[in-house]
Formats: C-alpha cells, structure tokens, sequence
C-alpha cells in the first residue's frame, strides 16, 4: 500500500497556498522522488482527482469533494453538528464550529459562517494548530495524561501574536484551567482580533470527542460578554451534540 499513502501525501501537498504545482514542486513538497510523483500524479489524472492545464502545473479535481462528503455523510458527529450549528448562527447571527483532535491539530467537522472573523478561509477540513486555539485546548485539556505529556514533549509553540502562549509550563497551567472551568476562552493568541469561546462535547462513556466553539471579532465582543452571553448556548449545543452521539 505504498502507493496509495504516497497518493494521499501528494494530494494533501496542494493547500490554498499553492493550488497549483509542478512535479518538481510537488516533489520537493512532498519528499518524494520526481518518479514518484509522476506516477501518483498519472493515477490521480486518470481517475479524475487531478490534472494539468498546461500540461505542467497540476492541480486537484472537482471529484476531490466526494472524498470529503463520504466522509461528512457516513461521520454521526458531522451530520447532527450541520443543522445544529445553522440553528445557532441563524439565531444567534456568529460564526461556529465543531473539530475534533488529529495529531497536533483540530480538524474542522462541521462550521457555519455568518462574518468572515479569520484573515484565512476556514471550512470543513481546514487544519490549526491545537495549542493556540480555543477548540484544540479543550481537547488537549481532556487528554489521558500520558498522551497529553507525548504532546507537550513534541509540539513547538510558535508566537503567531505578542498574545501566543509559547512555554510548556504556562500551556500546562493554561489546560488545568480549562478543565477546571469547563471551557476555553483564546484571546488573540492564533490571529490578531480573533476571540474565540469553546467547550467539550462528551460521548456517553464520558470521554470528550469534540468541541464546539463560538468565534468573534475582539473589538467588538469582549471577553464578559463572550462568556455571559455565550457560554451557557454553547453547552445546551455540545449536550444536544452528545445525545446524538449516544
């Protein structure tokens, strides 16, 4: 099955960045040989995942999508967080979103958008690093305390503003005291302007899941009236969440 996980590595090299590449960039995004891939490109041609304009500078396919909605389609969470989020936004006119862990980062499940509140384009499998945003503390918080030690071992806390945690110690701190409160509340800290307010979705063993979190614009939603006005809708949504998960 090398191929195939060669296959996946090159499509995932395509990002909003760089929609387009050569198999010389290709290969020196991927680590792969140029050989490598040609043939993966030559496959993914074929059946309709990839192609080239020009001939040289290749690119994905619409046919990408049915990847993602067999996912979205056949994911329970991903289904019953859709009709649950719309109904937040059509009330409440902000942005939310459901993700999930996956390494280092959140993963993007379900997501509405009422404002564009992120300089970058978010969407149902869009990735972000999991120290520095509200979704990813709430689900590094509630980690078994072996995984979550493997992960402050490894992750490399980047300054993405003046506000970004960049020490072990104080992520740490920061983790006790979202289990302790039950949420998170990241101000600033992965984009400048950006608030953001989350909490866990627990499955019916007990463990956290998900998260659900509500994004905003700092200068106009302050840090009270995020959690006053917020925090209780948030949890009804990630209980309503969770008993669909049942």
């Amino acid at each position: 099955m090398t191929s195939l996980a060669r296959g996946l590595i090159v499509i995932q090299a395509f990002t909003q960045q760089n929609p387009q590449m050569t198999i010389s960039q290709l290969s020196i995004r991927t680590g792969l040989s140029r050989a490598a891939v040609r043939r993966c490109l030559y496959t993914l041609t074929k059946l309709g995942f990839a192609g080239a304009e020009d001939g040289s500078r290749y690119s994905l396919r619409p046919r990408m999508l049915t990847l993602s909605h067999t996912y979205t389609a056949s994911n329970t969470l991903s289904t019953a967080a859709q009709p649950i989020l719309e109904r937040m936004s059509a009330a409440h006119r902000e942005s939310f979103s459901v993700a999930t862990l996956d390494g280092e980062d959140i993963v993007y499940v379900a997501r509405t958008t009422v404002t564009r509140v992120m300089a970058v384009d978010l969407h149902i499998g869009s990735r972000l690093p999991a120290y520095c945003t509200s979704m990813g503390r709430v689900l590094l918080a509630y980690l078994p305390t072996e995984q979550l030690e493997q992960y402050l071992s490894r992750v490399n806390l980047v300054p993405n503003t003046t506000r970004t945690i960049t020490t072990v110690d104080r992520l740490r701190l920061a983790l006790r005291n979202v289990r302790r409160n039950g949420f998170a509340l990241v101000d600033q800290e992965l984009e400048v302007g950006l608030r953001s307010l989350a909490v866990p979705v627990y499955a019916p063993s007990g463990r956290v899941v998900a998260t659900i979190n509500l994004s905003g614009n700092a200068p106009r939603l302050s840090v009270i009236e995020m959690q006053t006005r917020f925090l209780t809708p948030l949890r009804n949504a990630a209980n309503e969440l969770g008993a669909y998960l049942r």
